[in-house]
């Protein structure tokens, strides 16, 4: 196959992330720098409906009493900080199941012939039936958007790679805390392993798929 083709049968759009937590509940001027991702998932997201193509929400969805938290010790928080006098104290994720933080933000609301994917892990198929929602619809190629690219989307990215399947990244569709990290992976790493495109390309892909 062309790498600029796909065939709209056999693809799925996945979300990421997209949760109120890290977009209303963001600083300001993060929030405004998602702005622009968050217009081109919706407009993804109008092309798969459109064309039919189905569309899933990777959702993160903890225990608020912590029993299901990751507890690997990291030398740094999130936000690259070093544990204050080298004490690994992880904090519980704010994004617990039922709450706001957690919801999938109004803009990419699921309507009820979509599937989300509660997941307790960065990648969106670790112990989550994803896998099994994608094979059952015959699916073999999936568009990824969403944030935080160097956390959970890379997990992900891995993930269906490793799964055998046939991944397109829409670049600008897709956040990160970590610019620099970004760019690799978007540059350097992510092309090695899938299709990187803008999402007027991955539209275009869409309007003339087979």
């Amino acid at each position: 196959m062309n790498v600029n083709e796909l065939e709209r049968r056999k693809t799925g759009l996945l979300f990421f992330d997209m949760l109120n937590i890290y977009y209303h509940g963001a600083e300001t001027e993060k929030k405004e720098g998602m702005r622009p991702v968050i217009a081109n998932a919706v407009r993804l997201r109008d092309a798969a409906r459109k064309s039919s193509i189905p569309i899933f929400y990777a959702q993160a969805n903890h225990r608020p009493d912590g029993a299901t938290n990751n507890r690997v010790i990291t030398d740094t928080d999130m936000r690259l900080r070093p544990w204050p006098h080298t004490q690994f104290v992880p904090k519980p994720p704010a994004a617990t199941a039922g709450s706001w933080e957690a919801a999938i933000i109004e803009e990419l609301k699921p309507e009820p012939q979509d599937t989300v994917i509660p997941k307790y892990r960065w990648s969106a198929f670790f112990q989550t039936y994803l896998d099994l929602a994608l094979r059952a619809r015959g699916i073999n190629t999936v568009i990824i958007s969403g944030g935080s690219t160097e956390i959970g989307v890379a997990s992900t990215v891995y993930s269906a790679r490793d799964m055998d399947y046939h991944i397109i990244i829409a670049r600008d569709a897709c956040s990160g805390s970590q610019m620099d990290a970004y760019t690799v992976l978007m540059d350097k790493v992510f092309p090695r392993m899938a299709r990187v495109r803008t999402t007027d390309r991955v539209l275009e892909m869409i309007r003339n798929g087979r």
